[in-house]
């Protein structure tokens, strides 16, 4: 992908698929990213990529954090039905998606948040929520209560010991579900291609949009340019923080 991105079309046409590129040139990146035509749109993937962005970072954060304080009240402030609410939550992890477009699609023209970002961000928050629940409830299990019961001994109430105890020592737990919610709603494309109109679309749909977008002539190099391109921040996030998410998948972020 990245050598066929560097080349010219007729460097592709004569030469072979696995090949260097002779004459390495940015002109397909730069076409891709501000040029490339989706449809009848000829701007590139740069809007669509700033619309993952607007979209991913704020869903990211605040799955993240719900995520953190059910799994934080599930383990260490049990009360009465609180396994059966766990049980519940996680058929949210195994319901295939297609079966919530029909209800979304209601709630959100109920809500006025119909073809917007707010409306994309709020279904990936819904949709992650159980999946971050699993990961810090099954990971706080693991934290002695111990903990917690000297803390309130000393007089700190439920917000201070999840700020000055919980949350220090949640370090693996919190980059694992970042880097797995950040992956999930990135290259998300049934929920970008059905919630989203003409100006909202995330980079998925354009990608797509872009690929099949007829022309004279199949500019592969744009395509593989633009695939780079789409493929870049999730590729970027795993090579900075890769060996966290390893650390805390052992330390107990999917066991049990």
């Amino acid at each position: 992908m990245l050598s066929t991105s560097l080349k010219s079309m007729d460097e592709i046409r004569q030469g072979s698929l696995l090949a260097m590129p002779f004459a390495p040139s940015l002109a397909a990146w730069t076409k891709a990213w501000s040029g490339a035509c989706t449809g009848t749109d000829c701007s590139g993937l740069q809007p669509f990529f700033w619309n993952s962005v607007l979209m991913v970072v704020p869903a990211v954060l605040i799955t993240t954090a719900l995520g953190a304080i059910n799994g934080y009240v599930l383990t260490k402030w049990r009360f009465r039905g609180s396994e059966l609410m766990f049980a519940l939550m996680l058929f949210g992890v195994f319901m295939p998606l297609q079966v919530v477009l029909l209800p979304m699609s209601q709630v959100l023209g109920w809500l006025g948040l119909a073809s917007s970002i707010w409306g994309l961000t709020l279904v990936h928050i819904l949709c992650g929520l159980s999946s971050t629940t699993l990961f810090f409830r099954n990971y706080y299990a693991g934290l002695p209560d111990e903990l917690i019961k000297a803390a309130l001994l000393d007089g700190a109430g439920f917000w201070r010991i999840f700020w000055r105890i919980v949350l220090p020592l949640s370090g693996p737990i919190l980059v694992v579900t970042f880097i797995w919610q950040f992956t999930q709603i990135w290259n998300d494309f049934l929920f970008g291609v059905v919630f989203s109109d003409a100006g909202t679309k995330p980079i998925t749909v354009g990608l797509n949009n872009l690929a099949n977008t007829s022309s004279v002539v199949k500019e592969y190099n744009v395509d593989m340019a633009a695939a780079m391109i789409a493929g870049l921040p999730t590729l970027f996030v795993y090579i900075v923080a890769g060996k966290y998410f390893v650390r805390g998948l052992t330390a107990g972020a999917v066991k049990g």
